[in-house]
């Protein structure tokens, strides 16, 4: 939970009154209920491969799906879209729901969607590099994001090699 120690109502402090239930102490009736944020990753299909891409922020070489927070006021299809033109520059078709899967570890719930998508890839500043990879030989990893394009992978009639992501101690 996200870690207030005061109310954003009345500025009283904020208590466990429940087991992962934070609220006000002053009754005010702000509960601090650390809703999940929805984030749109996206198996972008373009000229017949995945695209994976990597994101400067991240350590080592793993390359992922294309993803973003959905806005205030913006579909989560929409999102994908907006986010495929603004990390690749690439004009996608409209989505098509994969599956939705909950990630703990960021407080996410990723909202997985499929596109075909057309043009010149032109990273943004957010990310760092690119790989294009044949369906066949794609390998899917078990996070949230990895879970999508396995769901997507499967319903094409493939079965993914599930890659094994080192344990945190």
């Amino acid at each position: 939970m996200k870690k207030f120690k005061f109310c954003p109502m009345c500025a009283a402090p904020l208590v466990e009154k429940k087991e992962d239930r934070v609220e006000c102490s002053a009754n005010c009736g702000f509960v601090n209920y650390d809703n999940p944020t929805p984030v749109a990753a996206v198996v972008v299909e373009y000229e017949g491969q995945i695209v994976l891409a990597h994101n400067r922020s991240w350590p080592g070489t793993f390359c992922g799906l294309i993803t973003g927070f959905v806005d205030h006021g913006e579909g989560a299809a929409e999102c994908a879209v907006r986010e495929v033109k603004e990390e690749l520059d690439l004009d996608a078709t409209p989505a098509t729901l994969i599956g939705v899967y909950p990630f703990e570890q960021m407080n996410q719930v990723i909202i997985g969607y499929h596109v075909s998508a057309k043009g010149t890839i032109k990273l943004n500043e957010e990310l760092d590099s690119y790989i294009l990879v044949p369906p066949e030989e794609c390998v899917a990893w078990p996070t949230g994001t990895g879970y999508a394009l396995r769901d997507w992978l499967r319903s094409r009639g493939y079965e993914p090699e599930m890659m094994t992501l080192p344990r945190r101690t």
